[in-house]
């Protein structure tokens, strides 16, 4: 994935770039010279952004095998959140972890206090929501700081068209850039990906991703209850409002949609899309407030006229489903078995994946306790050691965008084709930048609490109604 090619605004030379995107090398357990610029081999670590994904990346960043992490700073809005991550890494890694009180940051300025710890050629790991990343990635590469960012990194056109420019400048820099779509990085879906490429389920025609389960995370909301302030109480329900995730839609379906496009070396160039809520109050009967819908059914089209179908529920007592397949002309391809990108991957004669049809399936992982999770800074941190060109953020915003797409099209009820989504002249936080403490969101409430929600048909060229900040 080292030297993704940035996609442009046209399809006709997006199409030609996306057949590019090569996967991931595979470096874990090589020996690497040591290249950075650390004095004594020791990779300094800052974390912007401390909740649950937080201390699990800064968990992982800390396990890796290729060489000395050491966490010197963190920083949130949360109190909370940074004393409970704090408290649980350092009890995993206490000698990995360095973050006297001074170096522990409370306020939207945070960020740059946290990265002002670290020299050049360490890394900064952003897991706050992904309005924050175009603003975190630009100070760090001020500082010539290595990265490691969630998914997803964008929701909206104009904040994708600025993360393509940084992610030049970083590329310009030789700076190395993660991005944690890790479903690249697990060795079984590396080993189908080259599979398919070699043709051994003949061409792609159909794909089908499936996530459908309970309500989870912060995609449901009540009211907000006056404490602490609303943009506050929105960051820490960020899965509610679309500014701060993307929504359900776009922070749940990426990795379906991000691996299942990697084994056709494509991106799909439109998407037509279903979507509603059925539920409008919580169990005990309060209106829920959120802008998510609670089913989402996606019908993204590539270039050569095949389809891949992005289902997704939020319903309690409905089926789940949670899985992945790749139809070809030969036969069928199980990618995530379960969950996001779990396996064992096969491939099977024919278009049923039974035990009888099975052809090939996946190796376990040499060592059961390590996963895509792992492999993912393992991959990062050798690039890193070893000054391998390496920057994730041309596909991880492709991602993005095409996540978005699909999306947009379900909340509004049109066709949406990617430079639609691309060039979108709505941004969804703007001048997050200048945003303190005291600030307002960038949707408020209405007088009973709730906010603009997507109507299918008749907000039809945005997600939602705009002119909603005070």
């Amino acid at each position: 994935m080292n030297n993704t090619p940035t996609p442009p605004t046209t399809r006709r030379d997006f199409i030609k770039t996306s057949g590019r995107i090569a996967a991931v090398s595979a470096l874990a357990g090589v020996t690497i010279p040591h290249v950075f610029a650390a004095e004594n081999n020791t990779l300094q670590v800052a974390l912007i952004g401390c909740g649950g994904r937080g201390g699990g990346a800064a968990d992982n960043a800390l396990s890796v095998k290729t060489g000395p992490m050491k966490l010197v700073a963190m920083a949130d809005v949360f109190p909370d959140k940074l004393k409970n991550a704090y408290n649980g890494l350092a009890a995993r890694h206490k000698e990995k972890v360095d973050v006297p009180q001074e170096r522990r940051f409370i306020g939207f300025d945070g960020y740059k206090n946290a990265m002002d710890c670290l020299k050049p050629g360490d890394i900064a790991i952003f897991t706050t929501p992904l309005a924050f990343r175009w603003v975190h990635f630009k100070y760090a590469i001020e500082k010539k700081l290595n990265v490691f960012m969630e998914k997803p990194v964008t929701a909206d056109g104009p904040t994708s068209r600025r993360m393509l420019k940084l992610s030049d400048e970083a590329s310009a820099k030789s700076l190395k850039v993660g991005v944690g779509l890790m479903s690249r990085h697990a060795r079984h879906l590396q080993d189908l990906h080259k599979r398919v490429q070699d043709g051994e389920i003949g061409d792609v025609m159909l794909m089908r991703g499936y996530r459908m389960h309970g309500p989870v995370a912060s995609a449901f909301s009540k009211r907000w209850p006056g404490n602490p302030s609303e943009l506050l109480w929105q960051i820490s329900r960020f899965h509610s409002f679309l500014w701060a995730s993307g929504g359900c839609f776009s922070d749940f379906y990426i990795h379906h949609i991000d691996h299942c496009c990697w084994m056709k070396n494509a991106w799909p160039v439109k998407a037509q899309a279903l979507g509603g809520r059925h539920f409008r109050v919580s169990p005990e009967g309060d209106p829920w407030v959120d802008q998510n819908f609670d089913s989402y059914a996606v019908e993204y089209t590539f270039e050569d006229g095949a389809k891949f179908y992005m289902d997704g529920r939020c319903n309690s007592g409905a089926q789940s489903f949670y899985f992945s397949h790749v139809h070809g002309t030969k036969g069928i391809a199980v990618a995530a078995k379960s969950n996001d990108f779990s396996g064992p991957s096969s491939i099977h004669k024919g278009q049923l994946p039974t035990r009888e049809s099975m052809l090939w399936q996946s190796k376990p992982d040499a060592e059961p306790n390590l996963n895509a999770y792992n492999y993912e800074w393992d991959d990062l941190t050798n690039a890193i050691r070893n000054d391998k060109p390496y920057n994730e953020v041309p596909f991880g915003v492709q991602a993005s965008v095409v996540t978005s797409m699909g999306r947009k099209a379900a909340h509004t009820g049109m066709e949406i084709r990617y430079e639609d989504m691309l060039n979108d002249d709505m941004e969804y936080a703007p001048d997050i930048d200048k945003w303190t403490m005291d600030s307002p969101p960038p949707i408020i409430g209405d007088a009973n609490g709730k906010y603009p929600v997507p109507m299918p048909g008749k907000t039809t060229k945005h997600e939602y109604e705009m002119n909603i900040r005070a």
